[in-house]
């Protein structure tokens, strides 16, 4: 009698922040789906200790879901795990060690997409060099889910230099100063199949009677304090009206550029501002999406036809392909 596959969800969050605690919400939806499946799985926390996935190999799984997003709080270290896997030769869902890599810092990202001639907003280290009179956003290097940013993270570029100090202390870590993109915002979810990337339906994130002097951005509050008016404010839209449809392929076309350029795989959302002119912009490359049942990447996989569990399945199957593939 074959044995069931074990399939392990791993994550390295505390429940201390909500952004931390989503993850492990996701984490068990994703093992519930897992054995709706008909794979056998639990959900591991993983922290400083990466022997933890040295036990995981031990038990033979099929592969490994991987929602590692930080380390003992910190997105910086979430790259440890991919490559723990690769020398362990475990078979694991979404980007490997290399994009992880790429994507490790914000700035790093940029400098590829600029080389690579794809649009991403010009930023600084230290806060200089930008045009008198322009605005910019105080973003940390590394951090993801709008984690360090603010209301008051969008200041004059006089005032950057200053920001990025007194955010540095504030929340620790470092951060940098990124042009301020004036417009819309669209996130692009990309999920491998048989066929290739897919990429779903376009997400704009509309911002909602903000105050005039509140910059539409979806910080840490919109994006995580339920009972705030941002969050309440900034819902996402899938229709557009007919003038949209040269700015949507452009932003299609750029999204699968981006996927190939940084080797990605399993899953990814790609994230855009467009400026009055039509003219979009990478933001942010995320490499592990959430896949909370509320999460936009799900919202975009179910505007598609898409349900949870064959966006979880089609997951599965990329990892277990590309490591077939590798091995043959």
């Amino acid at each position: 009698m074959t044995a069931t596959p074990y399939l392990p969800v791993l994550h390295g969050a505390a429940a201390d922040r909500p952004d931390e605690a989503d993850t492990i919400v996701t984490a068990k939806a994703v093992a519930a789906c897992l054995r709706r499946l008909g794979y056998r799985s639990e959900v591991v926390k993983l922290g400083l200790d990466l022997g933890m996935i040295g036990r995981l190999a031990a038990k033979r799984p099929l592969m490994v879901f991987n929602l590692v997003e930080a380390l003992d709080g910190d997105s910086a270290l979430a790259h440890l795990a991919p490559a723990m896997f690769d020398h362990l030769g475990l078979a694991y869902s979404g980007a490997g060690t290399e994009a992880h890599h790429l994507t490790l810092t914000k700035t790093a990202a940029k400098r590829l997409l600029a080389s690579a001639g794809l649009p991403t907003p010009e930023w600084s280290m230290d806060g200089s060099g930008f045009p008198r009179g322009s605005r910019v956003i105080v973003k940390s290097l590394t951090e993801h889910a709008s984690l360090g940013i603010d209301a008051g993270s969008v200041v004059p570029a006089a005032q950057a230099h200053q920001e990025i100090l007194a955010r540095e202390q504030r929340f620790g870590g470092r951060f940098f100063a990124e042009a301020f993109v004036e417009g819309r915002e669209f996130n692009l979810s990309v999920l491998e199949t048989p066929e290739g990337p897919r990429v779903l339906p376009v997400a704009e994130i509309l911002f909602l009677d903000f105050p005039p002097d509140r910059p539409r951005i979806v910080d840490y509050e919109a994006k995580w304090d339920c009972a705030a008016t941002a969050y309440l404010n900034t819902p996402r839209r899938f229709d557009f009206p007919p003038e949209d449809a040269m700015l949507i392929a452009a932003l299609q076309d750029l999204a699968l550029k981006t996927w190939h350029l940084f080797g990605l795989g399993g899953y990814a959302r790609v994230d855009f501002r467009v400026d009055g002119a039509g003219r979009p912009t990478i933001l942010e490359i995320n490499v592990n999406p959430c896949l909370a049942p509320d999460a936009g990447f799900v919202a975009a996989a179910e505007r598609a036809g898409l349900g949870y569990d064959a966006v979880v399945g089609s997951i599965v199957a990329a990892a277990v392909k590309g490591r077939r593939q590798e091995a043959a």
